[in-house]
């Protein structure tokens, strides 16, 4: 059996992963939902048989060491894929994704214009959320590209690991990999200062120390794009926040409202059609009365905020599911599993 047909078959048909997994045929995801190839049942001999196509020997000997590996690998004329390597009862298994051939545009994407006039900022922290598999990665280099082609600065991105190259525009992308260039998140971001860069593109804000480290950077004068797998803006504020002990809060607080621009939540949702999904999004841009919520602690007014906030570009996610479910684009059912204020489908 080989991996290549095997990410042909998954490319042609539109497929965001593929997965390798004992007992089970090929699977790939379509459009959010898991299809099993017409083969037989894989093996562990096939599984590893698989595996193994991809890896190097020093990749097989970290994962003897940590159990886990995650890397990008260009396989011929298919583009590149994020790779993760893992063990399930002993038996190596992969889950291996896509990435977008090309970049696209926020347009394209569905994603509120007012987004890219942040990334167009000269500082601050701006944050891309939403739950796996919710186009946060597209997004981000989406960003990354309205920068690169409109103007001169140095972009580090930090990524894990990096699933789309930028060739450099106007600016200079130095794009940097967990377990090749870098141990890890916060050891790059630290380095990253140092490297004289005007914007810093963080692929996973995952614990305290990446997440302090940003807030510096931000605070400091660079443009920092980050995502995170929070659900909703006000989510997002809260888990930042709580990442720290009790005793640094209040000072995180400040931290954020004084260098946060924006969240961009955002959910993929199947269409009525079965063939595609939208991005339905909750976009809080950062005002005066935004800092002043996050700084006093009071993100549960945050929606309330972002209601009145509409006419200055800031968004709702109910109301983007609601809008695509009068369209005729979603099912109802779809629609109920997104919003949180069930009335207002009555």
């Amino acid at each position: 059996m080989d991996i290549v047909k095997l990410l042909r078959t998954a490319v042609s048909s539109g497929a965001s992963d593929l997965h390798i997994c004992r007992g089970s045929p090929p699977a790939v995801r379509i459009d959010g939902r898991i299809k099993l190839l017409k083969t037989s049942p894989l093996t562990a001999s096939d599984c590893e048989h698989l595996v193994r196509q991809m890896v190097t020997d020093a990749q097989m000997e970290e994962f003897r060491t940590d159990k886990q590996l995650s890397f990008s690998h260009s396989f011929e004329d298919l583009g590149n894929f994020r790779v993760n390597i893992y063990s399930h009862d002993g038996v190596l298994e992969a889950a291996i994704r896509a990435a977008a051939a090309r970049t696209f545009s926020l347009d394209e994407l569905g994603v509120p214009r007012r987004l890219a006039e942040m990334a167009r900022r000269d500082s601050g922290l701006l944050l891309i959320t939403g739950p796996t598999g919710s186009g946060k990665t597209t997004t981000f280099n989406a960003l990354i590209d309205v920068i690169n082609t409109e103007q001169r600065r140095k972009v580090i991105t930090i990524e894990d690991p990096v699933e789309y190259r930028h060739a450099h525009k106007l600016s200079l992308c130095v794009q940097i990999e967990v377990g090749l260039d870098t141990p890890n998140f916060a050891t790059a971001l630290k380095h990253a200062l140092r490297q004289d860069p005007d914007v810093i593109c963080v692929g996973e804000l995952r614990d305290l120390e990446s997440i302090s480290v940003a807030l510096t950077a931000a605070e400091t004068g660079h443009l920092v794009i980050g995502t995170l797998h929070t659900p909703s803006a006000a989510g997002t504020i809260t888990r930042l926040i709580d990442v720290f002990p009790p005793h640094q809060q209040s000072q995180v607080r400040v931290q954020l409202a004084s260098n946060l621009q924006g969240v961009l939540a955002q959910r993929l949702l199947p269409l009525k059609s079965k063939r595609g999904r939208v991005l339905a999004c909750e976009l809080l841009v950062v005002n005066d009365a935004v800092r002043t919520q996050i700084r006093e602690g009071k993100q549960h007014l945050l929606n309330q905020t972002m209601e009145l906030g509409k006419s200055k570009g800031m968004l709702l996610m109910d109301d983007s599911v609601l809008a695509f479910l009068n369209r005729g684009l979603i099912t109802r059912e779809t629609a109920a599993r997104a919003v949180s204020s069930h009335h207002i489908l009555s």
